[in-house]
């Protein structure tokens, strides 16, 4: 026993426990390192379930797929795509990097939200429905600290998932076919190395096309215990959502809508870039991840945790 505990109390007695000082309980708050630990924490967590491994294979497949399709089609010299296809598909056989692109082009409408749909679902209901999250917040960690941990895990994985899609289609395209060289949507000729610059900035405005969807899942997983029920319902929204945005007689709703801009990436591809699409997109999925952000705050603030 230390010499704190066995100090005499204010009322006598060798063994009276010294009164903490008043409010000191109530201080109590997160530090820093905390903090970031528990980020980490959730980051690697997330990373290593079995179910993300699988997301992350899959998107990983489809420019392989893409790539070995292009490859067969055009081995007679026929032209790849035939006027139809995902956006860059005809370019591939001219510039493997162009792989990159229509890989992207191919994955964001659907696989891509799909996989950030079910981490973003699954991130507070899981918990719920695993009884891990009231375990999570007898830490000094708060409602608030824990929702914007799991949200930016989210987002984390969110530009992990763009990324490993157009790492796996640079290294397909460049097994496959040439590269050198390319030809942006203008007409006019840019490096190697500037086509790399592009692939990359197209690359990050697709994991940003990905923050309302992050937004509305995690929103959806404040409403349910069940992460299946959260996940499934994230993904129903998507795709009710994505078909709304094809029905000519709803075009005065459809700039409102999260997925209209997202294929304004190819925007990037021209010279000069045209920002305008690219600025409305990014400024839609900021409107969407402050409302649904908030909506699901509010909604975790009053969740009820004891059971």
């Amino acid at each position: 026993m230390s010499r704190a505990e066995t100090a005499p109390g204010p009322a006598g007695g060798a063994g009276a426990p010294v009164p903490a000082p008043p409010g000191e309980a109530a201080v109590r708050r997160p530090r820093p390192l905390w903090t970031f630990g528990l980020l980490r924490s959730e980051i690697v967590t997330t990373v290593r379930r079995w179910r993300t491994l699988a997301l992350l294979g899959v998107l990983a497949a489809v420019p392989v797929l893409v790539g070995i399709a292009v490859k067969i089609e055009t081995r007679g010299g026929s032209s790849a795509g035939g006027g139809g296809g995902p956006a860059f598909i005809s370019q591939i056989t001219n510039n493997g990097l162009f792989l990159v692109f229509t890989a992207l082009a191919a994955t964001l409408p659907f696989f891509l939200p799909m996989a950030v749909g079910v981490v973003a679902g699954d991130a507070i209901a899981g918990e719920a429905g695993a009884g891990t999250l009231r375990y999570l917040l007898v830490a000094p960690a708060g409602r608030t600290r824990l929702l914007l941990t799991k949200y930016t895990t989210v987002m984390v994985f969110c530009l992990l998932a763009t990324l490993v899609v157009a790492v796996s289609a640079l290294i397909v395209g460049a097994l496959l076919f040439p590269l050198g060289d390319l030809t942006t949507i203008s007409g006019t000729r840019i490096g190697f190395a500037e086509g790399l610059g592009r692939a990359l900035l197209i690359a990050l405005a697709v994991a940003a096309s990905l923050i309302g969807v992050a937004a509305l899942g995690l929103f959806v997983s404040t409403l349910t215990g069940s992460g299946i029920a959260a996940m499934a319902t994230t993904v129903g929204l998507l795709i009710t959502v994505q078909i709304l945005d094809q029905i000519p007689q709803l075009h005065a709703l459809q700039p409102y809508l999260f997925p209209h801009y997202w294929l304004s990436f190819a925007d990037l591809m021209r010279d000069p870039v045209y920002w305008d699409d690219l600025t409305k997109n990014l400024e839609l999925q900021v409107l969407y991840a402050a409302v649904f952000g908030s909506a699901a705050w509010a909604r975790f603030a009053a969740k009820d945790i004891s059971a």
